[in-house]
């Protein structure tokens, strides 16, 4: 399928596609009927009679299969966004697939797209979804999908994975909302995909590289998911595998997390991705907007600063894209060029009740957790409401404490408002340690590293530099080790310098790192 970009923003979308959806004038309903307990009007339009079915839908589900199906039907904003990122076909046919169709909902704003700004395309619409009691409601979709021009359309009733692990057919787009579940260890639907090349922890990214597969050459697919599988080594393979088929288009990010999806309760950062098989271009359109009902602005970013070898960037703003290419410049060395790792803390607390005690007792030793980090310290005890000992025999000790020595320790978790997102501080102590499992920490083959070392990580953890890259490389509030690993540092060189600053300050931090980076060479 040939194609060509045409206005994939929401505010730059064709005049004729929005009147269909805000006005839909020749899409009315003359019905005014009630059917399965949805009351139709006469002026609703396609998406609007879609967008019934879904709020029905959505009220018809138990909480408890909804998550047991991954099930998050897309609102209607979001539909007219995700519709808007694909290219029009330039072909005088085009054959949609639909994943996880739920009640119709991307496939009607797909349609009223097309047919505004394509009146003359021949359409073949395929809508898979596996819960059939969603199917009265998809089929009435389809039905009105089928009844405005020369458009066909098939319900499948099976679960997409095997489905489309076993079927023939090739398609020109692919539009989706696929399930968010992990993907079951040791499950059929797992070794099936793994037969197939595809080794993924959640379902979603099967339905993405699945959806890819079932591309024609030049076909396009643009899904909205989360963002996780842009970084880190759970979603390596399939990044890689993906960016190797298809060539990322167009991005639209939302600055909020809870809005996006809020009428089904998800907190996951939603993302859109439209991308080409078999094409690269050489730039990406990424748009940004609030949420899914607010304007967006867009950026045109260099297809090489978003997509890397490692992971992909999205820099959604100026901002992001100088976060990112002052990393590139200055950062060289993983944490093993410098001879080090990253591991999570040893003692998962709720496991571990019986070893911790809130005073010390014969033999405890420091329990330490994210509450001891103090502007780059750790202070030990402080006086917190969680226990600040660990006390236990001598075999479970050997595997639980990390040796006396300095280390880097940098907190997993924050919230969403936090004004970091990294948070790093020493830890210095001639006496082991236990270290809770809501922290990494940074050593040298299980024991300590150099204090100067530690001291300069400690710097760059907490610059401003690292924490608005960080933002951009990473789309969750968790900091992982595996990103820690991935992520680049100083050298050895570098680190010690940083180690003598005065961190009094941020501003005098920040100007320090500048300094010292643009100043000393990158040889490790």
């Amino acid at each position: 399928m040939q194609s060509q970009l045409l206005s994939p923003a929401l505010n730059q979308i064709s005049p004729n596609f929005l009147g269909a959806v805000l006005v839909s004038g020749r899409r009315r309903s003359a019905d005014g009927q009630e059917v399965g307990g949805i009351r139709y009007s006469a002026d609703m339009s396609l998406i609007d009679r879609a967008e019934a079915r879904r709020t029905a839908a959505l009220a018809s589900i138990a909480a408890d299969s909804q998550a047991a199906l991954g099930q998050y039907f897309t609102p209607y904003q979001a539909a007219i966004i995700i519709a808007s990122l694909p290219k029009l076909p330039s072909g005088t046919s085009v054959r949609i697939l639909d994943p996880g169709a739920g009640s119709g909902m991307l496939s009607a704003a797909l349609i009223d797209r097309l047919l505004s700004d394509r009146p003359d395309l021949v359409i073949h619409v395929t809508a898979v979804e596996v819960d059939e009691t969603q199917n009265p409601l998809l089929s009435e979709t389809l039905s009105d999908i089928e009844s405005l021009g020369n458009i066909t359309t098939e319900l499948v009733s099976s679960d997409f994975l095997s489905w489309a692990l076993s079927t023939t057919q090739q398609f020109d787009l692919v539009i989706q909302n696929p399930p968010y579940a992990k993907l079951p260890t040791g499950s059929e639907s797992q070794r099936l995909l793994r037969m197939a090349g595809i080794d993924v922890p959640n379902i979603y990214a099967a339905f993405l590289a699945l959806g890819i597969r079932l591309l024609d050459d030049g076909g396009q697919q643009v899904a909205i998911t989360p963002r996780s599988w842009m970084n880190g080594t759970y979603y390596a393979n399939f990044r890689h595998e993906f960016v190797k088929l298809a060539g990322i288009d167009a991005i639209h990010t939302f600055e909020s997390r809870s809005k996006v999806f809020g009428d089904t309760g998800v907190l996951q950062e939603a993302i859109v991705v439209s991308s080409t098989k078999g094409r690269h271009a050489d730039a990406i359109s990424v748009y940004t907007s609030h949420d899914h009902c607010a304007e967006a602005s867009c950026r045109t970013v260099p297809y090489t600063d978003v997509v890397t070898d490692d992971f992909i960037h999205v820099p959604a703003t100026e901002a992001d894209a100088a976060a990112v290419a002052w990393m590139q410049q200055n950062a060289h060395c993983t944490l093993s060029d410098l001879g080090l790792t990253v591991s999570t803390g040893r003692v998962v607390d709720f496991r571990s009740r019986d070893m911790l005690f809130m005073e010390p007792v014969e033999g405890s030793w420091p329990m330490v957790n994210a509450s001891h980090i103090k502007q780059g310290e750790a202070h030990h005890p402080v006086g917190t409401k969680k226990p600040e000992w660990f006390h236990t025999d001598a075999v479970r000790e050997s595997k639980l404490l990390v040796p006396a020595g300095t280390y880097v320790l940098i907190k997993r978790f924050s919230a969403k408002e936090e004004r970091r997102r990294v948070v790093a501080a020493v830890w210095q102590s001639a006496r082991a340690a236990a270290f809770d499992n809501k922290l990494n920490f940074v050593h040298k083959s299980g024991a300590g590293i150099d204090p100067d070392v530690a001291r300069g990580l400690t710097i760059f953890l907490n610059s401003s530099q690292l924490d608005k890259y960080f933002r951009v490389f990473s789309g969750h509030t968790q900091v992982n080790a595996t990103d820690l690993r991935q992520m680049r540092f100083p050298s050895l060189e570098q680190l010690k310098e940083l180690a003598v600053i005065d961190r009094n300050s941020q501003d005098d931090l920040d100007a320090a790192v500048e300094r010292v980076l643009a100043r000393v060479g990158v040889a490790a």
